[in-house]
């Protein structure tokens, strides 16, 4: 994909839409005016579908996204005539079809990422603490005038085992944890080694023996051919009936239409989950009313580092772009 400038009409007609930015973090961590003052800056910060979306975006020059929560493939694409630039937050959208964007000859930029690692491993703790403490239900006690109840009493982790499914940079500092918690370590992902377990402190195990003998089962995988899904509902079913299933990583690796039944029936005892197949959450969520569920709204990557690079990122190649100059961070296909 080209980084360099795009057909553009008069500044004056320029349209820039920034969507999906739910934290309303791109205006406050940087300084638009230098693009205010030669383009119409549309901010959204609900998130928009349907008609909805095309009414915000049909004229639009130049799109920005928060990394990829907004899908734009071939059939969007071809309904935007005037779009010339497409901008996301972060270094990788796994919902921009990339060909369409080029076979139209539209720029695409991104921005710098920075670190989630650390507020991934500190959020599938935070997971996995808030469920093995029943901390939800607890808090929602106290807040109530209330104390403890004869619901079931919070677990020990130490001695434990802990399974880790993918481990790389996430899931290495996830098990580091782990073993400052006293637990025993085990993993699995298409490509483990005995030798790569070894090194992450962890014991290299069949898929089927990690989901069968761990106590808490942690996500760390990107979704690909052979990991969409992963977690079926056979596989959900071979879990201990008092496990502790959490997902920080992608949705994709869940069998989402089975988990609420294999939590019907025990197996996983809980889940704890960070991400959803379709975010943000709609009102009435079939897994929200459900006590032996902790959800929290994909907070993994959310954090101030993160986020500062964001808005700064995004401004510097809208004026790269406005000024015909190749963008900073391009897209090459």
């Amino acid at each position: 994909m080209s980084s360099g400038p795009s057909p553009r009409p008069p500044s004056k007609a320029m349209k820039i839409v920034v969507l999906d930015d739910y934290e309303d973090s791109l205006r406050k961590t940087a300084d638009w005016s230098s693009v205010e003052a030669r383009a119409e800056v549309v901010f959204h910060t609900q998130r928009l579908r349907g008609d909805a979306l095309l009414d915000a975006i049909r004229d639009a020059q130049a799109v920005v996204v928060v990394r990829d929560r907004t899908p734009f493939k071939a059939e969007l694409i071809g309904k935007l005539p005037n779009l010339k630039l497409f901008q996301f937050t972060g270094t990788r959208n796994t919902q921009v079809d990339l060909q369409a964007m080029a076979a139209r000859g539209i720029a695409v930029g991104h921005t710098e990422m920075g670190s989630s690692k650390e507020s991934t491993t500190e959020m599938t703790w935070a997971l996995i603490l808030a469920a093995a403490k029943r901390l939800e239900a607890y808090m929602s006690l106290v807040r109530r005038g209330q104390w403890r109840d004869g619901k079931g009493l919070p677990v020990t982790l130490a001695g434990q085992r802990l399974g880790i499914v993918g481990l790389g940079s996430i899931g290495t500092r996830v098990g580091a944890v782990g073993r400052a918690f006293g637990m025993e370590l085990v993993t699995w992902s298409p490509n483990m080694t005995p030798e790569r377990a070894q090194a992450g402190g962890a014991t290299a195990v069949s898929l089927e023996e990690l989901l069968e003998t761990s106590r808490v089962v942690t996500l760390h995988l990107v979704p690909s051919d052979a990991t969409r899904k992963l977690i079926n509902a056979e596989r959900l079913a071979r879990m201990r009936d008092d496990s502790i299933l959490v997902n920080t990583a992608r949705s994709a690796l869940i069998d989402m239409a089975a988990l609420d039944a294999a939590l019907e029936r025990g197996r996983p005892a809980i889940a704890a989950l960070d991400v959803y197949d379709d975010e943000p959450l709609p009102a009435g969520y079939p897994l929200a009313r459900r006590e032996n569920v902790v959800l929290t709204p994909h907070l993994g990557f959310v954090n101030d580092p993160v986020f500062s690079k964001f808005g700064p990122g995004v401004v510097e190649n809208l004026l790269a772009w406005l000024d015909g100059r190749a963008l900073p961070r391009a897209v090459k296909s």
